[in-house]
Order: C-alpha cells, then structure tokens, then sequence
C-alpha cells in the first residue's frame, strides 16, 4: 500500500514538474517573441529615424544652397531653414515614435517647395533685370559716345564756321600823296613832299560771315618805329593795340573795295609797314617806302 501510494506522489510530483516545465517553456518562448518584436520595432524604429534624418540634412543643403545666392527671399529661407536644424536636434535627443517628425518633415518639405520655387522665379526675374539694366548700360555707353562725337564734330564745326566767317582782307597798299591846291592828289615817293598816306584794302565776298558795319584798325608805323596818325590804344583782354586810325565798313557778304587817307607832315624817309586788324587780329599787312 505504502509502496502505491509512494508511486502515486512521485507521478504527481513528474507531472507538477512536468507543467512547470512546460509552463517556463512558453513563457521563455513568449518573451524571445516579444523581445524578437521589440528588436524588430526598434531596428524599425532606428531605419525611419535614420531616414528622416537624411531626408532633413537633405533639406538643410538645399537650404543653405538657397540661401547662398543672396537673394532678397533670404531672410524667409533663413527661418525655414533654423526649422530643420531644430527638428533634426529633437529627432536626435528622440529614442520613441518618429511619426510625429515624419509629419513636421512633410510640412517643411512643402514648405520648402513652394519658396525654392519662389526663390527660382526671382533669380529669374534677377537675371531678366541684369540683362536689361545691362542693355540699358551698353545704350547709355554708345549714347554717350555718339554724343561726345557728336560734340566733338559741332565743336569742330562751329570752329570751321567761326574760321570760315572771318573776312579776308586783299590787296592792302600804302602810298605817299601830295595834295595841290586843287585838291587833286598826286602819288610821289619823295618823303619831303607828301602829305598824307593813303591806305587802300578790299573785303573778300564771304557768304557765311555776318553782315553789317565792320570796324578795322589801321596801324602805320614808319622807318623810325613810330606810330603815325592818331596813336590811339586799344585794349583785348590781355593784348593792347595802338592804332593810327580806324574805318568803318559796310559789308553785306560782297567784296568791298576800302581807302582811307591818313594827314601828316614832315614824313620822314624809309620803310613804312601799314598792317590792318580785325579787333586783335592781324588781317593784312604790306610796306612802302619813301626816299
């Protein structure tokens, strides 16, 4: 009896044991299931995390690449950018659910679309500007020059008129004369018996230059370095003049012939120089001399 009974606990005994092992059994396999789950999860997890992250430093590049061009959106690109940067640093400090960065992710990348998109048309424009405003340049440059050669060629122009405008003066000749009772003037070559010296010129015709009433200066100088007649001085500007006398002419652009006489006594003999100026402008000059 004692020995049934002995078998009988033993077999309970095997098969508590039994249950027991059993039982460690599946619990050991339950946890390798769930810590084979939890492994998965987490390489999950790390893989999205990873994946998030190179798409945010992807981000960031453009950004900055963005930003690099200096254009008048930077400021706006800046601030997009400084998001990224932010959630890259709590995607990193983060060890749980990336779904929320993957979201945030999502609204920066749209965000981002739509100003490199904006930034792209403005470099465009930029470029349509410069272009223009380089045009513009080039316009101006060659306005400028065909302007200064425009100048250049009036200036030449107005110099050849000027030039072209001054009268010329022919034919000047000085004489001795003696004067009869009569009045009636004979031309002699003796000092001793002049009496006055008569000057004579002739205005070319000159179809450019102004008309109306000219005024030249005569000056006679005679063998001794004297000034005859009025003696008169003359100021132009810096040159001064001294004249013997002046006469007035009219001129309406034709040739015009001119003589004046000039009264004197005592003429001494030599070489006499009779010049004619046009205010400071030496015109004409000639010489006769007296015995």
């Amino acid at each position: 009896m004692e020995n049934q009974k002995s078998n009988s606990n033993l077999k309970a005994i095997v098969i508590v044991l039994a249950l027991l092992l059993l039982g460690s059994l599946g619990y050991i396999f339950k946890m390798s299931t769930d810590a084979e789950v939890v492994r998965t999860e987490l390489k999950t997890t790390l893989t999205e995390k990873e994946s998030v992250m190179k798409d945010l430093q992807a981000l960031k590049a453009t950004y900055d690449a963005a930003i690099a061009e200096n254009t008048t959106m930077s400021e706006e690109l800046i601030k997009e950018r400084d998001k990224v940067v932010a959630l890259m640093a709590d995607l990193k400090k983060s060890n749980g659910d990336v779904s929320k960065f993957k979201s945030q992710l999502t609204a920066l990348q749209n965000n981002m679309k739509v100003l490199i998109a904006e930034n792209d048309n403005l470099k465009k424009q930029n470029v349509t500007l410069t272009v223009q405003r380089d045009s513009t340049r080039v316009v101006l440059v060659e306005s400028k020059k065909a302007n200064e050669v425009l100048t250049t060629q009036n200036s030449e122009l107005a110099k050849t008129v000027e030039k072209g405008s001054i009268l010329t003066v022919l034919n000047t000749k000085g004489a001795a004369y003696k004067v009869r009772s009569s009045g009636k003037q004979i031309e002699t070559d003796k000092a001793s018996r002049a009496d006055i010296l008569k000057v004579s010129f002739t205005i070319a015709e000159n179809k450019i230059a102004k008309s109306g009433t000219k005024m030249f200066y005569v000056q006679v100088i005679d063998s001794e370095n004297n000034v005859v007649g009025e003696k008169k001085v003359e100021n132009f500007g810096t040159k001064s003049l001294t004249y013997s006398f002046t006469t007035n002419v009219k001129y309406d652009n034709k040739t015009v012939d001119v003589t004046e006489d000039l009264a004197g006594s005592k003429f001494v003999k030599g070489t006499y120089t009779v010049n004619v100026f046009d205010k400071a402008e030496l015109v004409s000059r000639t010489s006769f001399s007296l015995r």
